[in-house]
């Protein structure tokens, strides 16, 4: 019988637990303030805590690259590639603004977690049957509020570390309200927990943050506008992430 290596050991008995209370305590504290605090910028504050605290425990350093690129105050849509899990928290913890997130709708069911996401504000997506006019208004809502978006185009987390095509709707949809696009590469964080396995390491991630991109100016636009859009913005973000592969397989 093989023995599991230390980190999964780690993993099991002190990160699981941590991360679970981290999440009742400042999930709770997000959903009690949603009573006075509509906006969600509260709620906000205790995602950034849990992801800091999050990366603190798992030991995971993240080095920020092109902060000032972007223009504080200003609503994005930040659009990121998908690694690991841990993405979220490196996103939340590094970025100062009030993000809200585009996610599945079956996170919605999760205990604390899913009422903190939809008492904050967060976006849920049926991919089976999305509602884009529905999701449209929604957007819409929260730019008003002036509120930015995270999203993950490629639809899942990464098998190999490429990055997988990204999915066009997003973009129809950024091109539809108007907003500045913001490509976001992630380095570093399937070293740290990579799908399908339950097992976190230390490990050092880069986050790159890339000059905005507005969209064209289209009255009515196409699936076609929004995969062109989604193309450039892919090639963008995939650049440092494919350059990380190639020193590694080296």
């Amino acid at each position: 019988m093989r023995i599991p290596p230390y980190h999964w050991w780690r993993t099991v008995f002190l990160l699981i637990p941590a991360i679970t209370i981290y999440t009742i305590v400042l999930g709770a504290a997000s959903i009690v303030s949603s009573l006075f605090d509509r906006r969600g910028y509260f709620a906000h504050g205790c995602a950034r805590a849990w992801s800091w605290l999050i990366l603190k425990t798992t030991g995971v350093r993240v080095t920020i690259e092109g902060l000032d690129r972007i223009t504080p105050g200003t609503t994005y849509v930040f659009v990121s590639n998908h690694q690991s899990i841990y993405d979220t928290p490196v996103v939340f913890a590094s970025l100062p603004y009030q993000l809200r997130i585009i996610a599945k709708e079956s996170l919605a069911r999760f205990p604390v977690l899913g009422w903190h996401l939809k008492r904050g504000g967060h976006l849920f997506v049926d991919r089976r049957d999305p509602d884009r006019a529905g999701i449209l208004k929604r957007w819409s809502a929260l730019v008003s509020q002036g509120l930015s978006l995270i999203v993950y185009p490629e639809g899942t987390r990464t098998t190999d570390g490429h990055v997988a095509r990204f999915k066009a709707g997003s973009f129809l949809l950024a091109i539809q309200a108007g907003l500045p696009i913001v490509p976001l590469s992630i380095v570093g964080t399937r070293n740290v927990m990579p799908k399908g396995r339950l097992r976190t390491e230390p490990a050092q991630v880069r986050l790159v943050v890339h000059d905005p991109i507005q969209p064209p100016v289209i009255a009515e636009p196409t699936v076609h506008d929004a995969k062109a859009l989604a193309d450039r913005v892919h090639d963008i973000v995939a650049r440092p992430v494919e350059d990380a592969l190639q020193i590694v397989q080296r």
